[in-house]
C-alpha cells in the first residue's frame, strides 16, 4: 500500500509518501517547502501568506515527492490529509488539493489529525509502537495523551491553558533578540549558559495544580520582567543564562508531568513528538527522568519532528491498513478539530 499525505496546517507545506506492507510502513520520500523566511519579518506566522505560500509551493512538491520516491500517480493506493486543527486558510489548501488528487487517481481519501500524526511519524523511524503516553509540543499545542493505537483514538489528559512551549520560545527568543522561529535559536544559545542562574517560575506545578495541564504565560511575563528590569538598571542583559533558565523552566515542567502521567496511566512507553521535540535539552532531560522511572523513551530524529508530509502519510496507511472508513469528499478543514478525532469519516 502506498499513501500520499499532504500537511498544511502552518507554514510548512509538507507532502510524504509511505509505504506500509502490513507489518511496518517505510518512508518513502518526505518533501518540505517551508514559507518561514516569509514570515520572520513578521515575527511570527502571518496566516494569509502562510495560505499563498501553499498554494503556490503545492503542486511542485507533490511532483518532487512521487519522483523522488519512484513512484507514479497509478501506484498511490490511498491520500492522507491533515484535516485540522490548523489555520483555517493553511488548511483549507491542504484539503483542496487532497480532493482534488484523490478525486483524479480514483483512490480513497483520509483527512486526519495533525496531533495523532505528530504520534503516528514515530513508526516510520522506531517500527510499531505500543500503548503509550505522548507528550506533543510545538508553537499550537502542548498535550498530554494515552494512546492504546496508532489509528486512535486517543485519550487527551493534559493540554496547555493559555500559551503552548513553542510558542513561549518564539516570544521569549524575541525580547532576547534572536530571530524567528524562536525554538532553535533559544536552544542553541541556551548551550553556552547556566540553566540554574536565574529561578524562572514552573507552572501549574503545586499540590492543587491540575496536574497534567499547563501554563507557560506567567513564565513568558516572569522573563520579560527579569530583562526589563536589568535593562532599566543599566546592566548588560545575559542572553545565554536567561535563554538556558527559561528553557529548563519548560522543559522540567514538560517532562515532570509526562513522567508522572505515564506511571499513573501504567504506561512502558513515552512518545515525544512536534515541533519542540528537536530541542535538545528537552530530548535529553526526558531520557534522564525516563531512565530513573523505567520508561522507553521514544522521540523520532528531527527532520520528523516538525509538520511534514511523511506523519500524515504515516498515519494514513495505519488506517488504511487497518480497514478504516475513507472520509468523504466533502470533509471539511477544521481548525479546532479535536485530540479524540482521529479520523474524518
Amino acid at each position: 500500500m502506498i499513501v500520499v499525505g499532504i500537511e498544511t496546517s502552518c507554514d510548512e507545506t509538507g507532502v510524504g509518501v509511505v509505504r506500509h506492507d502490513g507489518a511496518a510502513p517505510e518512508l518513502l520520500a518526505n518533501e518540505v517547502a517551508s514559507s518561514v523566511d516569509e514570515h520572520a519579518r513578521f515575527g511570527g506566522v502571518v496566516p494569509e501568506v502562510a495560505s499563498r505560500a501553499h498554494l503556490q509551493a503545492m503542486v511542485p512538491a507533490v511532483r518532487r515527492a512521487l519522483a523522488t520516491a519512484g513512484v507514479t500517480a497509478r501506484d498511490v493506493d490511498a491520500v492522507a490529509v491533515t484535516a485540522g486543527p490548523g489555520l483555517t486558510g493553511a488548511l483549507l489548501v491542504g484539503v483542496a488539493a487532497a480532493k482534488a488528487y484523490a478525486t483524479a487517481w480514483d483512490v480513497p481519501l483520509y483527512g486526519v489529525n495533525h496531533l495523532a500524526a505528530h504520534v503516528a511519524v514515530d513508526t516510520l523511524q522506531h517500527g510499531p509502537l505500543p500503548p503509550c503516553l505522548a507528550l506533543l509540543v510545538s508553537g499550537g499545542h502542548s498535550s498530554l495523551l494515552d494512546v492504546p493505537d496508532v489509528a486512535g483514538p486517543v485519550t487527551p489528559l493534559g493540554a496547555t491553558i493559555d500559551d503552548a512551549a513553542g510558542e513561549a520560545f518564539d516570544k521569549i527568543a524575541r525580547l532576547l533578540g534572536l530571530p524567528f522561529p524562536g525554538g532553535p535559536h533559544v536552544d542553541r544559545v541556551a548551550r553556552d549558559g547556566d540553566p540554574r542562574a536565574i529561578a524562572f517560575p514552573r507552572g501549574l506545578t503545586g499540590p492543587r495544580d491540575a496536574p497534567f495541564d499547563f501554563s507557560f504565560s506567567g513564565l513568558k511575563t516572569a522573563v520579560a520582567r527579569h530583562v526589563e528590569a536589568l535593562e532599566r538598571a543599566g546592566t548588560p542583559v545575559p542572553v545565554a543564562d536567561v535563554a538556558a533558565s527559561f528553557q529548563e523552566a519548560v522543559v522540567d515542567v514538560l517532562t515532570a508531568k509526562a513522567v508522572r502521567a505515564a506511571r499513573e496511566r501504567g504506561m512502558e512507553t513515552l512518545l515525544l513528538g512536534g515541533g519542540v521535540a528537536a530541542n535538545s535539552r528537552l530530548r535529553a532531560l526526558a531520557q534522564e527522568r525516563c531512565d530513573v522511572a523505567g520508561l522507553a523513551l521514544r522521540v523520532p530524529r528531527p527532520g520528523l519532528c516538525t509538520d511534514n508530509g511523511a506523519m500524515v502519510a504515516a498515519l494514513g496507511a495505519h488506517l488504511l491498513v487497518s480497514g478504516a472508513q475513507a472520509s468523504p469528499l466533502d470533509l471539511p478543514a477544521d481548525s479546532s478539530m479535536p485530540v479524540t478525532e482521529v479520523l474524518v469519516s
